[in-house]
């Protein structure tokens, strides 16, 4: 069985409040994640219709402000269906209600996992591409499962080669102080 992306796209839009401000008066990062692991797993469960679970989630940049009062807007599709888990791309975006200037605050992307009612993995519909973007979009996430493969294997303790990273530690903020036995 295969779905547009559009029919599980999920739109979201909430007024930030007081109550949801870091001390320095912004909104908090910690709620705006939570946010966006509700409408990742709406958008998730929409489209398999099943209960989801997040299994990661891929790069998480602030890239603006969000300030107390502004009107925040999640967009979710889904850029990718595996067997059982899908990749959900969530955008956020930031408006002054008074002077209507919009933000683009945050993309982020969501691997969800679809489960049935005992808790086991369960295959999800695949979807249907139909726009060059939406092309692009698959064929990203599975480059970004490859780029997360490799650096889990170059990195795990029995494959890590030390003398490879050496010269890149060069000028960061560090200090060596290895035994000379290693």
């Amino acid at each position: 069985m295969f779905k547009t992306t559009e029919e599980s796209q999920i739109t979201i839009s909430q007024l930030m409040l007081p109550s949801n401000s870091n001390f320095s008066g912004k909104i908090h990062g910690g709620f705006i994640l939570s946010m966006m692991d509700q409408i990742a797993f709406a958008c998730a469960s929409k489209h398999s219709r099943n209960y989801c679970v997040t299994a990661s989630v891929n790069k998480v940049d602030f890239l603006n402000p969000i300030e107390v009062g502004e009107l925040v807007t999640l967009k979710a599709s889904i850029n990718y269906t595996g067997k059982t888990s899908m990749v959900i791309g969530v955008r956020i975006e930031s408006e002054n209600i008074q002077t209507g200037e919009k933000k683009h605050c945050n993309s982020s992307y969501f691997t969800m996992v679809a489960k049935d009612e005992n808790g086991k993995n369960v295959r999800v519909p695949g979807i249907i591409l139909d726009t060059p973007d939406k092309v692009r979009r698959f064929a990203r996430s599975i480059a970004r499962q490859e780029q997360a493969k490799n650096r889990t294997t170059a990195f795990r303790k029995s494959e890590f080669k030390m003398e490879l990273y050496i010269d890149s530690l060069k000028g960061q903020n560090v200090k060596m102080a290895l035994p000379d036995t290693i």
